[in-house]
């Protein structure tokens, strides 16, 4: 309870959570209401929304603000920002995102363009419109949801990966900006996850190995917070990518392509 009580004094009173009506987030959402924070959770889907917000109201005896956006649009993060003006938030979990998988030449140039910008325009305008609240309050986090994708270009997933490795770069950027203003920042990057994506991608996640559980990866990025920039929370996806980038970047390469096209 001590360990709770001083995560809780240091990232609380409240945190944010994006993409929280599943997966990931809403892992982040249960965990974190659990640990004793108010929630502000942001989602699309509003039914899943209210739906969570009133079961850990009654179950944790928390206050939960829903804010229903499309972090596809242009005035969504603003949307977030004008709603949580009066809250005290020292945790910020951009958890929201999606993948586009297959020949990139095949994807629509609408797809693509939505993809960046809740991948990267959205967890981009985040860090800059709460950075000045973290400082302000002297403590506080910023947890970005990646990908072990961000690590090396994948073929036949190059958009996707070239957003979460934006999401990389940001997440040490902001580190070293941060960290001295006691404000901790982590990207996350986990590898294969039992959360809806792979299930739509015609996967069962209970068929394939070494797949992860949404509470499993909420639960170590939150352990590790003050462990930034960077965290890869599976030791089997941890220990596949080193081999790779210790490889010539063009042998890995087409290793990648020719795994990725099986």
């Amino acid at each position: 309870m001590a360990a709770s009580n001083e995560f809780l004094n240091k990232y609380g009173p409240t945190a944010l959570v994006t993409g929280a009506s599943s997966g990931i987030g809403k892992s982040f959402a249960e965990l974190l209401a659990a640990k004793g924070f108010n929630l502000v959770l942001v989602a699309r889907r509003l039914q899943q929304l209210e739906e969570l917000a009133s079961r850990l109201e009654a179950k944790c005896s928390i206050k939960v603000t829903i804010c229903q956006a499309d972090l596809g649009d242009d005035g969504a993060v603003r949307q977030i920002l004008e709603a949580t003006s009066e809250l005290d938030i020292g945790l910020v979990v951009s958890n929201a995102g999606y993948g586009l998988k297959g020949d990139h030449a095949g994807h629509r140039p609408g797809d693509l363009t939505a993809m960046l910008m809740v991948n990267c325009n959205t967890p981009m305008l985040l860090a800059n419109g709460f950075a000045p609240r973290l400082r302000a309050r002297g403590k506080g986090g910023i947890i970005f949801t990646s990908s072990v994708e961000a690590l090396l270009g994948m073929p036949y997933s190059a958009a996707y990966s070239a957003t979460k490795g934006f999401v990389n770069r940001l997440s040490e950027a902001l580190w070293g900006e941060l960290t001295s203003d006691g404000i901790d920042v982590l990207a996350v990057c986990p590898g294969a996850t039992a959360t809806d994506a792979l299930r739509r991608a015609g996967m069962d996640p209970a068929t394939l190995p070494n797949v992860m559980s949404p509470d499993e990866v909420a639960n170590l990025a939150l352990d590790n917070v003050a462990n930034g920039p960077v965290f890869l929370p599976s030791p089997h996806y941890e220990a596949m990518f080193k081999q790779l980038l210790a490889m010539p970047p063009r042998d890995a390469l087409s290793a990648m392509a020719v795994s990725m096209k099986k």
